[in-house]
Order: structure tokens, then C-alpha cells, then sequence
């Protein structure tokens, strides 16, 4: 559990930057990334220095052994970085993935970043619903499918419409929630 509580501590950290400054920042992501690769490497040097169970250490300290916690860095960092290549993600959300699979290992850290990108999505849906209304929403998505089944393509969107569909989304408080749903099996009661 000592890395559950580190790791929602970093993660409430970057929530808080994320919110207000609209940034992720190095110092959180690194520093986090490293004490993930060294409390792994602590709890594999006390399992083979004693007697400990790896159960036990799983439990109490959260380990999942160095290979799991590079190849849960690896995967989500470099899954991100697709995104990140393709489409419009910060720089900071890449590393905080890292960051969340290194902790968690491969399976949990995508299932983590999955609910990530589902928490977002569903936060993202809700500020458009509250900035444009839903009245004015409906009759926009009313009025491009008209267009796309008579044309076969959309209206284009002036620039005030385009302009409320650029908001800022911040994935850290959603990374938040999902850690809380992977780490404490909450996903599967949903």
C-alpha cells in the first residue's frame, strides 16, 4: 500500500497543477517514475536478501517487481506517445502515464489509462453540454447530420463554433479517479 499512497499523492499534485496551470510538471512525473523503479527494486532486493513472502510484499508495498514496473513504463508511456503524435495531448499526460504504469505494472497501468481516457471523455462531454447547451448542441448535431446526409459532408463550423469546441481537457484529475477505480477494484463493481 505504500506505493498506492505515494502514487495518489503525486497524482493529487499534478490534478492540482493540471487545474491551475494547465501543466504536468517534470518534477512530479520523474521524481515519480524513479521512486516506482526504486521501491520495486527495494522490494526485490528484500525478497531475495530474506525469507519474505512476495505476496506479503505485494501487499504492504505495492511491488510488482523491476521487469513489471519497466514494462508497465514502457507500455503506457509509449502508447501515449502515440497519442501524443497523432493527436493533441501534452507532453506532461504522456509522462504521467509512464509514471501511473511504472506504479501499477502493464495490465493495471492500460486499464488505469483507459478509465483515464473514458473519465475524460465523459468530463469533456459534460463541460461542451454546460458551455454551449444542450438545446443549442442538439440542433448543431442536428443540423451537421442534415448537411452530411444531403451533401454527404458536414457544414463547415464558423470560427465562434469552433472556438467552444477547443476547451482545454485535463486528463490528470480523471488519471486520479482512475487509479482510485484499478487500485481498489471499484471497476468491477461498476
Amino acid at each position: 500500500m505504500a506505493t498506492t499512497v505515494l502514487l495518489l499523492g503525486l497524482l493529487a499534485v499534478a490534478t492540482g497543477t493540471d487545474v491551475r496551470r494547465h501543466q504536468i510538471y517534470n518534477a512530479t512525473t520523474y521524481s515519480g517514475s524513479l521512486a516506482a523503479l526504486a521501491l520495486n527494486a527495494a522490494g526485490s532486493m528484500l525478497l531475495i536478501s530474506t525469507e519474505a513472502e512476495p505476496e506479503a510484499l505485494e501487499r504492504w508495498l505495492g511491488w510488482i517487481g523491476v521487469a513489471r514496473c519497466l514494462l508497465g513504463f514502457a507500455a503506457c508511456g509509449l502508447i501515449l506517445l502515440v497519442c501524443f503524435v497523432f493527436f493533441r495531448v501534452g507532453g506532461g499526460d504522456v509522462k504521467l502515464m509512464a509514471m501511473i504504469g511504472a506504479f501499477l505494472g502493464p495490465e493495471r497501468g492500460i486499464e488505469a489509462m483507459l478509465w483515464t481516457f473514458v473519465l475524460g471523455g465523459c468530463m469533456g462531454l459534460i463541460v461542451l453540454v454546460w458551455r454551449v447547451g444542450p438545446w443549442r448542441l442538439v440542433a448543431r448535431a442536428a443540423r451537421q447530420l442534415l448537411w452530411t446526409i444531403r451533401l454527404g459532408r458536414g457544414s463547415p463550423l464558423s470560427p465562434d463554433e469552433r472556438a467552444e469546441l477547443e476547451m482545454p481537457l485535463f486528463l490528470a484529475p480523471s488519471a486520479l479517479a482512475a487509479v482510485i477505480l484499478v487500485r481498489f477494484s471499484l471497476a468491477e463493481l461498476l
